[in-house]
């Protein structure tokens, strides 16, 4: 379990962190999202033991990157977003070579190419210049290298960046099975990879962490959709007896959005009750459904939320 606890760091006047927290459970593939200057690049930073907070803790497994870096650091992989690989060198002599810098025996680094190319399945490009491979086939050794060690967390900068819709898919499946064995956090600005990936949302904006959630729990909104041929007036008026912290709002003839402000009520109740309702009147019912909200939009909400604390 990667546990991060008040997580504090400044360069010079400027904040760049600001006491963030969270937790991830084992297995668990988490997006990590902000605009550019957020602080992701430092978080990731911080997590790999590349860069010290100023105050705060970082744990993994229960070791505390504070006393045993070391530990931690050898069961951590890293992809960074511009990966130094040497063109001239072949795929096969790159991941020696980084094999050798992650402190990998003769024997141990065998073992760890191994599973390295069968896992990002490449062994068909061992022999190639990394200068001729497509950019797929660069982020994929870029995985490999990252995952020498088999570790327990893997981090991946913006992995999908520049890949076409088939590389992007292939890169998809490769993090799916990476995190059978391994927590993965995906920092990304591409909406539609948390969705396709994450079960976790971790959601950044000027060092601040905005937003800690499912994606499950971040989609569904606060309002259902009814759909019926009662009029306003008596929908009003059937509300009127159940509910008092109800918005009403026509969308269309026989269409209209329930918002529920009432924090003591959930959506299902909401539901169940307001079928009742319709049905006490009379009136015929076709449809009832939570609304779903998509990640952009949240994001969207999120930021314009804190532009305008910032500018108050």
């Amino acid at each position: 379990m990667l546990q991060v606890s008040n997580l504090t760091r400044r360069y010079g006047a400027m904040l760049a962190v600001n006491n963030v927290s969270f937790s991830i459970e084992p297995g668990e593939i988490v997006g990590l999202l902000g605009h550019n200057g957020a602080g992701k690049t430092t978080i990731m930073k911080m997590l790999t033991g590349y860069l010290d907070a100023d105050s705060g803790s970082i744990s993994l497994n229960g070791a505390d990157m504070a006393v045993d870096r070391a530990a931690i650091q050898a069961q951590i992989g890293y992809l960074p977003e511009s990966l130094p690989l040497y063109p001239e060198m072949t795929v096969a002599d790159y991941l020696d070579y980084a094999a050798t810098l992650k402190g990998l025996n003769s024997s141990a680094r065998t073992d760890a190419i191994r599973y390295a190319i069968a896992a990002t399945d490449i062994a068909g490009k061992l022999l190639a210049p990394i200068a001729t491979l497509s950019r797929g086939f660069k982020q994929r050794v870029g995985v490999a290298q990252a995952i020498l060690t088999r570790p327990k967390l893997l981090i991946l900068d913006e992995p999908t960046n520049g890949l076409d819709p088939a590389q992007t898919e292939a890169m998809r499946k490769l993090i799916r099975e990476l995190a059978k064995d391994a927590t993965v956090i995906l920092s990304t600005h591409i909406m539609q990879e948390v969705d396709a990936l994450c079960s976790q949302v971790l959601m950044l904006r000027a060092g601040e962490l905005v937003l800690d959630s499912s994606l499950s729990a971040l989609r569904q909104s606060n309002s259902v959709q009814l759909h019926s041929d009662i009029n306003l007036p008596a929908l009003k008026d059937a509300l009127r007896q159940v509910f008092s912290t109800v918005d009403i709002n026509p969308i269309t003839d026989g269409q209209y959005r329930l918002t529920l402000s009432d924090t003591q009520c959930d959506l299902n109740t909401l539901c169940q009750k307001t079928a009742q309702a319709v049905f006490n009147t009379g009136a015929s019912l076709t449809q009832l459904f939570i609304e779903q909200r998509d990640l952009e939009t949240v994001f969207r909400q999120l930021n314009s939320k804190t532009e305008v604390k910032d500018a108050a």
